[in-house]
């Protein structure tokens, strides 16, 4: 068998290999999906009228009184300017962990606060803010997830923003409690990690709430 026909053949079967791989079989998994699932498909966009808001899979900084906080994120959940970053938030990347170790003088000193005699220089606390507050923090409200874009919360930190929302909105503590439950994803499969309380979609029907 010559060389020319068994190059011939090589080339032929990268070529289909090629059309079945990277043309077929993409375009046929985007149809499923598209038809199938949709929501998931397009990145799980939650929508307010006509404006999407954000992602159901992508946490977003809320800090205000007025709505239930997120998790801290070493990352800001990148919605930092990588241009203008002097916080120096995005240092990790776009998505991950801060690799802190619990005796990290950074780690303590943004859960913790410092003081200084320069105020430019001193730092407010996670810790004391939120009891300040009045809010009993738990894990999920001081320390950040694997990778800085969670978008759930704990139902018990959920619990603990109550009284501190309810005051802020001039609402009923009932009226805030029950949107904590309608809000909770269950574990997947019913077996796999825990329940979580998506924030942006907590927030969302927060808003809908009229005192």
């Amino acid at each position: 068998m010559s060389f020319a026909r068994e190059a011939s053949r090589a080339v032929r079967s990268t070529f289909v290999l090629w059309i079945l791989t990277a043309i077929i079989y993409p375009f046929v998994m985007i149809a499923i999906g598209q038809v199938a699932f949709p929501f998931q498909a397009n990145g799980s966009m939650i929508k307010v009228g006509d404006r999407e808001v954000g992602s159901a899979l992508i946490g977003q900084p809320f800090t205000s009184d007025r709505y239930f906080n997120s998790r801290p994120s070493t990352t800001s959940y990148s919605t930092a300017d990588p241009k203008k970053d002097d916080a120096g938030v995005l240092k990790t990347g776009v998505s991950g962990a801060s690799n802190l170790a619990p005796s990290n003088s950074a780690l303590l000193d943004r859960i913790k606060g410092k003081s200084d005699p320069d105020p430019s220089k001193a730092i407010e606390g996670d810790l004391p803010r939120l009891q300040k507050a009045g809010v009993q923090p738990t894990a999920d409200l001081l320390y950040t997830s694997g990778s800085s874009l969670d978008p759930h919360i704990s139902p018990e930190a959920a619990t603990a923003q109550i009284d501190r929302i309810a005051r802020a909105r001039g609402l009923q503590r009932n009226q805030v409690e029950i949107l904590i439950p309608q809000n909770t994803d269950g574990r997947f499969l019913g077996i796999f990690g825990e329940p979580g309380v998506n924030v942006l979609k907590l927030n969302l029907a927060l808003d809908r709430l009229k005192a």
